[in-house]
């Protein structure tokens, strides 16, 4: 039962973000928006659903039991999605799947920005390490957590290039 409510959690929001995305490609791709070199999407597309995969595969394998870590992880998965949709919120139109910059836009300041520079890996990191706490994934989790860090380190080095750039042409 916990395996296919983590699912559910997991699979509904991905699709809608899924949609969201796109949406806001076509506009952004209207407006003139680029996208940069170098970026490891490819890589993010499949690693990413892979990942929770995984963690709901170690979750049918070991049938997680209703304790503390169950809590933890529904607390750690709900507040990492209230993160993520506030950047989504905050960014509008230019929230996507992709790095896409529109000509002479402005560094996003405002909300979670405020806080901290790149809210939606925080949430994305969030949610990760949440479903695996639900699953009880002592393998799978650990592994999606160090291996989707790392491309978001390499995919924060490309926004930071595409931003810095299109401050560059603003100014």
């Amino acid at each position: 039962m916990i395996t296919i409510l983590l699912a559910t959690m997991v699979v509904v929001p991905m699709l809608y973000e899924w949609w969201v995305s796109m949406r806001n490609e076509r506009e952004l791709r209207a407006q003139g928006a680029v996208e940069p070199s170098g970026d490891v999407y490819d890589l993010m597309q499949v690693i990413y659903p892979a990942s929770f995969l995984a963690i709901i595969f170690e979750s049918a394998q070991r049938d997680p039991s209703r304790d503390m870590l169950l809590a933890a992880g529904f607390t750690t998965f709900v507040g990492a999605k209230i993160l993520k949709y506030w950047a989504i919120s905050t960014l509008g139109v230019r929230w996507t799947f992709r790095v896409l910059v529109p000509p002479a836009s402005p560094l996003v300041t405002g909300g979670p920005y405020r806080i901290v520079r790149h809210p939606n890996y925080v949430a994305v990191l969030g949610e990760l390490l949440g479903a695996a706490l639900i699953a009880h994934a002592v393998v799978a989790g650990p592994v999606a957590v160090l291996v989707f860090g790392v491309l978001i380190v390499l995919r924060i080095r490309v926004e930071e290039r595409a931003l810095g750039v299109e401050r560059e042409r603003a100014q």
